[in-house]
């Protein structure tokens, strides 16, 4: 019988270090921008925060070239501040959620979305829509600001050149340590794990032949192709 090795988990940079962050978890935190919530036709209430994960395995690097995904005609880019945990707990209170933060990084949650618009209309799980090959693209990490809490610092994303997307990370609904302490009530965060935590407004659709860049203040740039 054929040998299964099993895979090691995918490493992300750590700027201006030759250390790399081993990826445990990616978590997600939607409708996170009331702006972007209003576009997307939802409620901007704050009641509790909406989680959804992508596999470890959905992640590619800045710089890739990626195949346009396949079973998608409305294939959309979303922009996030990501937290890297370098800290075990559960039950995180707010004020020691700073300890856990190891570093950030941009990221673009990439979405089928007319494969969500479908899930949500029959009650189903989001996970074709959002868990797939290349759907996680996520730039070196930043430790600059390890155990501190990032209140405010622009995001943007361009396409083509052209800026799509553009807010403040102000603009959250939910804060970095309220989301940190919220999450941990449901899950053991552990060193390696991520969260991406919303896009603002202006997501829309990407081509086959696009460069999608994305920045936001302090943090490594990132740069994606699809082909």
């Amino acid at each position: 019988m054929h040998k299964i090795s099993l895979p090691k988990n995918p490493l992300i940079n750590i700027a201006g270090s030759s250390d790399q962050f081993p990826i445990r978890r990616i978590f997600c935190v939607g409708k996170n921008y009331a702006a972007h919530v209003t576009e997307m036709g939802g409620d901007a209430s704050k009641d509790t925060p909406i989680y959804f994960t992508k596999s470890a395995w959905s992640y590619i690097p800045s710089g890739s070239i990626l195949e346009f995904p396949k079973g998608t005609n409305d294939l959309h880019h979303e922009i996030e501040l990501v937290i890297a945990i370098g800290k075990t707990g559960s039950d995180i209170s707010v004020g020691e959620a700073a300890e856990h933060i190891y570093g950030y990084a941009a990221g673009i949650d990439l979405t089928r979305r007319d494969l969500q618009a479908a899930a949500k209309n029959n009650g189903n799980p989001w996970d074709l829509a959002k868990d797939f090959e290349g759907s996680a693209l996520i730039g070196d990490i930043s430790t600059d600001m390890a155990h501190q809490l990032y209140q405010e610092g622009n995001i943007l994303l361009e396409v083509n050149g052209e800026i799509r997307q553009s807010s403040n990370l102000n603009q959250m609904i939910w804060k970095i340590d309220e989301i940190i302490a919220n999450l941990s009530q449901y899950y053991a965060l552990e060193p390696g794990d991520l969260i991406m935590t919303g896009t603002p407004e202006g997501v829309s659709a990407l081509n086959p032949g696009d460069h999608i860049s994305g920045s936001i203040t302090n943090i490594p740039p990132i740069q994606l192709t699809l082909k």
